[in-house]
């Protein structure tokens, strides 16, 4: 039986004074809310008069005053088995008790065929969590149909139905990883999961509703959402309330999710579903959540979340209490099939729509259909929100508000890639970049892109490490006998110890780490005639430290067609470059072909160009649109031509200053993946560290243990790149949040650091003359650096930081640049042979 744990209740006093804060405007904080969700009487009346006020200011905001919504569905039970174990749930069951561990997918397009003849245009896909992890009935139909997992079924399914029918697909898989919402986003224009609750003692207590279900860990949950703001995925969630929860773990639950949505911007959809009993279950004998306490929730829900947020309540689960529900200032019914059942609440059929558009005419508002992905995404679609391959899906259903077309003909359409776009924008900005300049100093959408600051800023970790002279003095002896000694954990103090070095400390830790330069490089300083091409600027991935990507209605904006690539490449040959390296923004109508059309059209061109290109997060991007493994798509684009691959788009390998850093780039564990693969396949690559925004020394530390470690198993990096962080027109300095840049201690620190650390492991330590300058990389020459990375005749990313350094130098100029250090330079290859 679930505990329920006993709290007090709140005094009139209490609620009265939160709700004439709420009344008022003003923030309520946890406490507050918690008191308002025990209203009761005339306090609940008028609390929810204030919600539905709030509701109704929101509806004026979005162009729709006076209308409420829902989605015409069919629901898709695509598997009833699932590994976790519910103590509420009747959908998920045993195999024994189906005829099929799945349906079959000709049974999948039936359903949604009989929708899009009922007028449906959403396609509900509800599933256990991965059943082949706990049900070998569901591992061997999946291997006879060849399907790798459940989540590549679905995608299939997903493709079928967009394909066959034209209904959307929603999809509600569970818990997913940021790897795999990339691979999903394509096939669906929104996706959802609850939250319930974060209440973690009714997962992990004995008894509790969640207790065995490992992807019910409210922490796990919560990571989900993220993840799938962090891509860019209109998600639906909510919270599940009468399951044991608390006042207070209710209150929290709606503050997590209001966090989520405002960091990332991408809640599209918040449901409070009250509970309800169901026989054969372990909950049984709990009572229902009374609907005075949902509708309570759902009034504090909209108070919490504001005037933007959509509420939803199911209206199979409510009784007849439609005007309590609207009074309670929900805004959305939510998905209701005139062909299918509910088959997660099976004992509580779908109101007819004609009852729901009755009801809320009773309540003075208009009922009108909205597609899965609410109308905000949709007139947002180009900005990342809806992939391109689901364009013409979308655009086929829905109304110029981007609320469903109701007479729209549902019908299938051919999931693609869109026409090629490229060769478009501002394409001479390599050039014009240092002459006119960038356009702004910040890209239109400024405010809304990345996310709510103060959230933002909430993540950023600190880390006060005091050193001892003793450590100081024991780090410089161990960096002078044993220098990678220092990555070691019974080490730590010492190797802080240096990176906070400063003074004579610091001069020493620089010597050291140039005679370990000599003893493995000799005197030689490195250079590549090179070329970088940034093919495309237009990303909607939502970096905070970027200021290359751009909207594509942007002044800035470009793309560059897979001739353009190849005739740069060609006069960069004729020049006497012996490399290329590209890479571009995360362009959402960049084809997935391209990217191995621009490595052949440059081999085709040039055959002896060397081609160094697309960092882990473009390669990721790719292989998740194309449906296929990381390995695969490496090994593609290696028959193509691709040589070697920046190790770019890793800034800092620790998650803590990612999700600061980006709001949707590959976490930690995805880019070591990637490279370690890439290597696996013959393709070596670059290692790169950015840092001096929102990082610490123990991160730093962190980073060159995680790089070390690929190292000894792969011996794939040729080289390491310390790259300091151009704040100028970066968007979190100029949002106030990152500091301006390393020191100039901290630039010394971390180059010399850089070649203790990894000696023995990676022998070239690249210094960025475009990042420090020519007195900057003189110094780090003579601190621990052999090389000066090449001549890159463009270079925008840096410029469009702010970089004042230049986007080119002739061989000339490193030459140059070596003699200021006192040592000769030498032409290498990309992989450090001499040329």
């Amino acid at each position: 039986m679930v505990k329920v744990n006993e709290e007090p209740v709140p005094t009139e006093a209490s609620i009265r004074r939160a709700l004439r804060r709420a009344a008022d405007g003003k923030a309520i904080d946890a406490e507050e809310a918690a008191a308002l969700l025990a209203a009761t009487g005339d306090p609940l009346d008028d609390l929810l008069a204030i919600a539905g006020g709030i509701r109704d200011a929101g509806l004026r905001l979005a162009g729709r005053e006076g209308v409420v919504t829902y989605s015409r569905k069919v629901f898709i039970p695509l598997t009833r088995l699932c590994r976790d174990r519910c103590h509420y749930c009747t959908f998920a069951t045993v195999p024994h008790r189906l005829p099929a561990a799945f349906l079959e997918r000709d049974e999948v397009l039936e359903i949604a065929r009989q929708g899009a003849a009922q007028g449906c245009k959403e396609a509900l896909f509800t599933l256990g969590d991965r059943p082949e992890e706990r049900w070998p009935a569901a591992r061997q139909w999946l291997d006879e149909r060849g399907y790798d997992s459940t989540l590549d079924y679905v995608r299939a399914c997903a493709i079928a139905v967009l394909e066959e029918t034209g209904l959307l697909p929603h999809l509600n898989p569970g818990v997913l990883s940021w790897d795999e919402l990339q691979r999903l986003k394509p096939v669906a224009p929104s996706m959802g999961m609850m939250l319930e609750t974060t209440a973690t003692r009714l997962w992990s207590e004995p008894g509790g509703p969640h207790y065995g279900s490992p992807d019910k860990e409210p922490a796990v949950r919560l990571r989900v959402l993220d993840d799938a703001g962090r891509v860019g995925v209109p998600f639906t969630t909510g919270i599940l309330i009468g399951i044991g929860e608390t006042r207070a773990e209710r209150a929290d639950s709606l503050f997590a999710m209001r966090r989520t949505a405002r960091e990332f911007g991408h809640i599209q959809e918040v449901i409070i579903q009250n509970f309800r009993a169901k026989p054969d279950t372990a909950m049984r004998g709990m009572p229902d959540a009374e609907l005075r306490e949902l509708a309570a929730t759902v009034a504090v829900a909209r108070i919490i979340l504001g005037p933007r947020a959509r509420i939803q309540a199911p209206p199979n689960l409510i009784d007849t209490e439609f005007e309590l529900l609207l009074r309670a200032g929900i805004d959305d019914w939510g998905g209701v099939s005139p062909v299918t059942p509910d088959h997660v609440n099976p004992e509580r059929p779908w109101p007819q729509i004609d009852l729901l558009r009755e009801k809320s005419a009773d309540a003075g508002f208009v009922l009108r259909e909205r597609l899965t992905i609410y109308p905000e995404y949709v007139k947002r679609a180009n900005e990342g929100w809806l992939d391109p391959r689901l364009m013409a899906h979308v655009a086929a259903l829905a109304d110029s508000d981007g609320l469903a077309r109701e007479d729209a003909e549902v019908t299938g359409k051919p999931w693609q890639e869109p026409d090629d776009a490229y060769g478009m924008g501002r394409t001479d900005l390599f050039a014009t970049i240092d002459t006119t300049g960038r356009t702004e100093d910040r890209r239109s959408d400024f405010d809304e892109v990345y996310g709510d600051w103060k959230e933002v800023a909430a993540h950023i970790t600190t880390d006060a490490t005091i050193s001892l002279p003793t450590d100081v003095l024991a780090g410089l002896k161990l960096a002078s006998e044993n220098p990678a000694a220092l990555l070691l954990p019974e080490h730590e103090d010492k190797a802080m110890a240096l990176f906070n070095a400063d003074g004579s400390a610091l001069d020493e830790l620089a010597r050291i780490a140039d005679d370990l330069r000599k003893e493995v490089n000799g005197d030689d300083i490195t250079y590549v005639v090179n070329r970088n091409i940034n093919f495309t600027n237009i990303c909607y991935v939502g970096c905070r430290f970027c200021a290359f990507a751009q909207r594509e209605q942007d002044a800035d904006a470009y793309r560059l067609s897979v001739e353009q690539v190849a005739d740069r490449a060609e006069q960069a040959w004729q020049d006497g470059a012996s490399e290329v390296c590209m890479q571009g923004g995360i362009d959402p109508k960049m084809p997935v072909t391209a990217y191995a059309d621009l490595v052949r059209a440059v081999k085709q061109r040039v055959p002896g160009m060397h081609v160094h290109a697309y960092s882990p997060m473009e390669i990721v991007t790719a292989a998740s649109k194309a449906g296929v493994p990381i390995r695969e798509w490496l090994t593609e684009l290696h028959e193509a031509g691709l040589d070697t691959i920046p190790g770019t788009a890793a800034e800092i390998l620790d998650d803590d200053v990612r999700w600061v850093l980006t709001k949707g780039k590959l976490p930690a564990s995805t880019w070591i993946d990637v490279v370690t693969t890439a290597h696996q396949v013959g393709i070596r690559s670059s290692s790169t560290m950015m840092y001096g925004h929102v990082d610490h020394p123990r991160q730093w530390l962190g980073h060159f243990r995680v790089l070390a470690g690929i190292q000894d198993v792969t011996g794939g990096f040729t080289e390491f790149v310390a790259l300091p962080f151009i704040h100028t027109n970066a968007p979190i300095y100029l949002a106030g949040i990152a500091r301006p840049g390393p020191t100039w201690r901290e630039n010394r620190v971390v180059h010399a650091m850089s070649r203790v650390l990894l000696h023995g492991r990676i022998n070239n330590i690249q210094c960025s003359w475009v990042k420090l300058g020519d007195e900057g990389t003189r110094v780090m020459l003579n601190s621990g650096c052999n090389d000066l990375g090449g001549t890159l005749m463009e270079e925008t990313i840096s410029r469009m930081a702010g970089s004042e350094h230049g986007s080119a130098r002739t061989v000339a100029e490193l030459k140059e640049l070596a003699a200021a250090a006192g040592r000769p330079a030498v032409e290498r290859t990309t992989v450090y042979g001499r040329r």
